[in-house]
């Protein structure tokens, strides 16, 4: 006679006991699409109109910046820009491109506080990581300034962290990167000015020197469009002797591929 099973009765049983509340749930709140709320067949899904206008970013594309090519060149090419203005971390990995059904997704989450909409967006990053989250030390979101925080009331780049983290199982650093500068809105800002408006805006609190040092981190943020935030981000980063850094977003701006 081989070892009862204890979990998966008690995993049957709980599978049974919620059934009613969640047929309940069904009924109040019908499943529907996380962008436009048409009705779907489960929770936390996208109808196939909205599906379908997702552009994934697939290779192949620039190791560095992670700009995807229209034809494969090859391992290891590397995008002009990537090679005319190095970036300082080490790569960018984003899921997809920033219009359409995700830009409605990163708008929900940022300022219409869709936080149920976190846990998808973290799994399609983890997906679009290419291993860097599985072979790094920790995960590290891009804070806000405290002031900020009174008014948004949640990070979404923390939000988006926090559920990496679980689903990952890696360390989640949420107050080791601080935002010591209250900078302006990013958005309707030149690349100069965004650089301008991010410069020594970030810092690593007083005692978690070690968190970072010789570390393997990832730099977690919901858009890229830019680079001039993480960019500074990474910055502090490096000079608190960050060994890598990968930079992870769920979208980037981009036009088409090169």
């Amino acid at each position: 006679m081989g070892p009862i099973d204890f979990e998966r009765p008690a995993e049957f049983l709980r599978t049974q006991l919620l059934r009613p509340f969640s047929a309940l749930a069904d009924f109040l709140y019908p499943p529907a699409c996380s962008v436009c709320g048409i009705s779907t067949g489960g929770h936390r899904g996208l109808c196939a109109k909205c599906w379908a206008g997702i552009r994934f970013i697939e290779r192949p594309y620039c190791e560095v910046l992670g700009i995807p090519f229209s034809h494969d060149l090859g391992a290891g090419i590397l995008s002009a820009e990537a090679i005319a203005n190095p970036p300082p971390f080490d790569r960018l990995r984003s899921a997809a491109t920033h219009d359409h059904a995700v830009r409605d997704l990163v708008h929900g989450l940022k300022y219409r506080d869709r936080t149920d909409l976190a846990p998808m967006m973290a799994g399609w990053m983890l997906r679009a990581s290419d291993g860097t989250v599985e072979s790094c030390d920790a995960l590290i979101p891009v804070p806000l300034h405290r002031t900020r925080m009174l008014t948004r009331k949640f990070n979404q780049a923390a939000e988006l962290a926090r559920h990496m983290a679980r689903l990952s199982g890696k360390p989640l650093l949420a107050a080791t990167l601080v935002r010591v500068k209250r900078t302006s809105q990013q958005v309707g800002l030149g690349a100069k000015a965004r650089e301008d408006n991010v410069r020594g805006a970030f810092a690593i609190t007083k005692g978690r020197e070690n968190d970072i040092f010789g570390k393997r981190v990832v730099l977690i943020d919901d858009v890229y469009t830019t680079g001039a935030t993480v960019a500074a981000a990474s910055r502090t980063l490096r000079k608190a002797g960050a060994a890598e850094i990968t930079v992870l977003t769920f979208a980037r701006a981009l036009s088409e591929p090169i």
